[in-house]
C-alpha cells in the first residue's frame, strides 16, 4: 500500500521528491492547477492506485498575521471558500442554498502527524485572491483559515468519494492580498516544503 501525495506544478513536485529521499512507499504525482483539475486527475489516479491516503501539497499564500513566508501550514481542514453565492446580506456558503453539497472537509491529523508546522484551515479558491478588500473578506470569514490555495478541496473531494484519508501540506510563499509577483518567495517555500515532507519519509 501507497501514500499518494498529488501536486498542482512540477516544481513542487520536485521538491517534494527531494525531501523523501526515493521513499518506495510514497508516490508524488502532478495534478495540474485548480479545484476541477485537482479533483478529476486525483480521482483518476486513485480509480488506478491501490493507497492509503492522499495528501496534496505545495506551496500557498498566508492570511496577514496567521502565518509567515517560509512557514509550513498543516490543514485542519480544506475549505472551498468560493462555493457558494453572493447576496446582498454577504456569502452564501453552498450548504446554505438548500441543494445539497459540502464546502469543508476535515484532514486526517495521522498522515501528517510526524509533519512540523502550525495547523489551520486551508482555503481553496479557483481564483487567486489579488486585493487587499477580497483578503480582509476572506479572513473575517473564516477566522480559521490561515492559507489558501487552488488544489486541497478539490483533492479532498477525491479521497472522500473513495473513502480514503485525505491532508494538505503548504508551505507559504506570500502574505494573501495585493498580487506582486516580485514579493513572492518561491525558493523560500520550495525549501520549505521539501523539509517539511521530510517526515513522511
Amino acid at each position: 500500500m501507497t501514500l499518494l501525495i498529488v501536486t498542482a506544478v512540477d516544481a513542487e513536485r520536485d521538491a517534494v521528491r527531494a525531501g523523501l529521499k526515493d521513499n518506495a512507499d510514497i508516490s508524488v504525482q502532478t495534478i495540474g492547477l485548480g479545484p476541477a483539475q485537482a479533483a478529476a486527475a486525483t480521482a483518476l489516479l486513485l480509480a488506478k492506485g491501490n493507497y492509503t491516503g492522499v495528501i496534496s501539497a505545495g506551496i500557498a499564500g498566508a492570511f496577514a498575521g496567521r502565518a509567515e513566508i517560509g512557514d509550513t501550514v498543516i490543514a485542519t481542514r480544506a475549505i472551498a471558500a468560493d462555493l457558494g453565492a453572493q447576496s446582498p446580506r454577504g456569502w452564501l456558503p453552498v450548504v446554505s442554498l438548500g441543494f445539497g453539497g459540502v464546502s469543508s472537509i476535515s484532514c486526517d491529523v495521522n498522515l501528517t502527524k510526524d509533519v512540523e508546522g502550525q495547523r489551520g484551515a486551508v482555503l481553496t479558491l479557483a481564483t487567486v485572491t489579488g486585493t487587499k478588500e477580497t483578503a480582509e473578506e476572506l479572513a473575517g470569514r473564516y477566522p480559521d483559515g490561515t492559507a489558501e490555495a487552488m488544489e486541497g478541496f478539490g483533492v479532498a473531494t477525491a479521497a472522500k468519494l473513495v473513502g480514503i484519508p485525505f491532508a494538505e501540506i503548504r508551505t507559504i510563499s506570500n502574505i494573501v492580498g495585493p498580487r506582486d509577483k516580485d514579493g513572492w518567495k518561491l525558493q523560500e517555500a520550495f525549501a520549505a516544503l521539501t523539509k517539511a515532507v521530510g517526515g513522511l519519509a
